[in-house]
This record gives C-alpha cells, structure tokens and sequence, in this order.
C-alpha cells in the first residue's frame, strides 16, 4: 500500500458554540462546551487513515495528559506514530475555538511543544520519510523545519504538499520544491498578493505561484469549490452543498483525503472531488478529528 507520511501540530480543541462572536471587550455567555482532538497536522493524519491511507504522522507533544490522549487516541486510528516526540516539561498545544450559530469558527492556538519539532528529530525519523510515497505538512510548524523538509523531498524526489495554514508568507525556496500547495483564498492573498474572487483572478493566483516554481495548486473556495491548475490543465471541481454545523477542520479533512488519493495515483479530477466530498461530510459534524468521515461513509 502507498505511504503517507504527515509531519505536523497536534492539539486538543476546546471549543464553545455561542449565538454570535463577541465584539473586542465584549462578554457574551455561550453555550455547549467540548474537547476534542485537534491540530492541522492530526487532522490530516486521521482523516486520511479513515479513508484508507497507511498512515505515519511525525510531531511533537508535551508529556502531559494532553499529549498522552493524542498519541493513545491516533495509534487507534491505526496511524503510525514512531515518528513522535514527546518533549518533557513542555504543555502540548491547545486551541481555543468559538463556533457561531452559522457553524463559522473563530480559533486561537497556544501551540506549545508543536514549536519544538525540529531539523534534528526529523534527520531522525528519516527513513520514516523516505519510505513515503506523498509528504503532507502545514504551517503549524516551525518554518524551519519546513525549509528542511522541502530540502529532503527534492533530494529524495519525493512529492511534498503543503497546506499553507494558517495564513504567512513562504520563501522561494520552498515554494519551488513543492509538488502541490492548497491554499485557501485569504491564504493565497498573503502567498501572491492577489484577491481570489473568481475563475480568472485564481488562475492568475496560480500562474504567480508558478513563476515561483510550484509544480500544482488547488485553492479552496468554501461553497464555491476547488480550483485546479498546472501547466497542463486547468478546471473548477463543485463543492457539495449540506447544511453545516461546524467548518473546523474542512480544510484538514480535504487535504487528508486528496493526499490517500494521490498517493493511489488517482486523476486531479477524481481526487478533488473525493476531497470536496470528505469536506463537505465533516462539516455536518461537530469537532475536528471527531468530523472526518470513513470510507464507507463517502461511498
């Protein structure tokens, strides 16, 4: 089976579902309270086990309560989880997530020992990664560590993708190792400079991602969709419409489920809209890794 190999955060969300957010200074009284399991990396990692996908996730945790459900609650999953660290004396990451009535969400992350993952731990689990078949990762971890990475999978000649969330700049040295990015549209403002309203404004997006050498790219558009394009292609895959709870997650959930179908060598178009449909099933769930659905649920 082809290999996975996700290097990234892992938190535990809390979360709070409220009317409406609150304006700055402002107190308002919400309602339900729940913890779930969180962070980019995590939820990418699950969501593409739960799809079907030969799992291994490097990260980092304190070795605290946090950390310890994490990595019990991901070797259920069936993820391998060799590749973690667990750093003494230091919390494990946290976020802090607001859903409002409309089931959009507002998030704030301590991220703790996720800062710790370093150049050092992954020459360390580098047979890990050299035996994958797609390198998925985001921006929850150190840019650093990133830079690295990307220089490894060019050496190796292997496929790295990166979700650029949450939203920062990138250098042109990674982005030309990159075999595929999958921005959002306020992700692909800060990476281009450009506004994504529409099909011509996210092909010029694109185009400007190329001329810094980025071989693919997706942009998610929420209800409107994913745009795709390389130098080969280019085509809108629709988003399917269900009434959503709750977003946290969505993008996590798609780029898991792109990366178990790209590793299968499946189409951009099959892929995308495998991913869209993975998205759009999460959202009608509360939580993150608790969101992502099953193999079976899709079919």
């Amino acid at each position: 089976m082809p290999e996975i190999v996700v290097v990234g955060s892992a938190n535990t969300d809390m979360v709070v579902k409220t009317p409406r957010f609150p304006e700055p200074g402002e107190t308002i009284l919400g309602g339900d309270f729940f913890m779930f399991p969180g962070g980019k990396g995590a939820n990418q990692a699950v969501a593409a086990a739960r799809l079907g996908g030969k799992l291994s996730f490097i990260c980092c945790v304190g070795d605290d309560i946090f950390g310890q459900n994490a990595i019990e609650g991901y070797k259920k999953e069936g993820i391998n989880m060799d590749g973690a660290l667990i750093v003494n004396g230091e919390p494990s990451g946290v976020a802090l997530i607001t859903v409002n009535a409309e089931g959009e969400n507002e998030i704030v992350v301590a991220s703790g020992a996720n800062n710790l993952l370093s150049k050092t731990h992954l020459e360390s689990v580098s047979k890990q990664i050299q035996g994958a078949d797609i390198i998925l990762t985001q921006l929850e971890t150190p840019i650093p560590v990133i830079a690295h990475l990307a220089n490894y999978c060019r050496g190796n000649k292997q496929k790295l993708i990166i979700n650029p969330a949450p939203a920062q700049q990138l250098s042109d040295n990674i982005l030309k190792e990159l075999y595929l990015i999958t921005p959002n549209e306020t992700e692909t403002r800060i990476l281009t400079g450009l506004e994504v309203v529409d099909v011509t404004s996210a092909s010029k997006a694109c185009e400007a991602l190329f001329q810094k050498g980025v071989k693919n790219v997706i942009i998610t558009m929420g209800s409107r969709g994913a745009f795709f394009m390389n130098n080969e292609v280019h085509f809108t895959a629709k988003a399917q419409k269900v009434d959503a709870i709750d977003t946290t997650a969505a993008g996590d959930v798609f780029n898991g489920a792109l990366a178990v179908c790209l590793a299968q060598n499946m189409s951009w178009q099959e892929s995308i809209l495998f991913a869209n449909k993975a998205a759009a099933l999460s959202v009608t769930k509360m939580g993150a890794q608790t969101s992502a659905p099953y193999l079976n649920e899709i079919n």
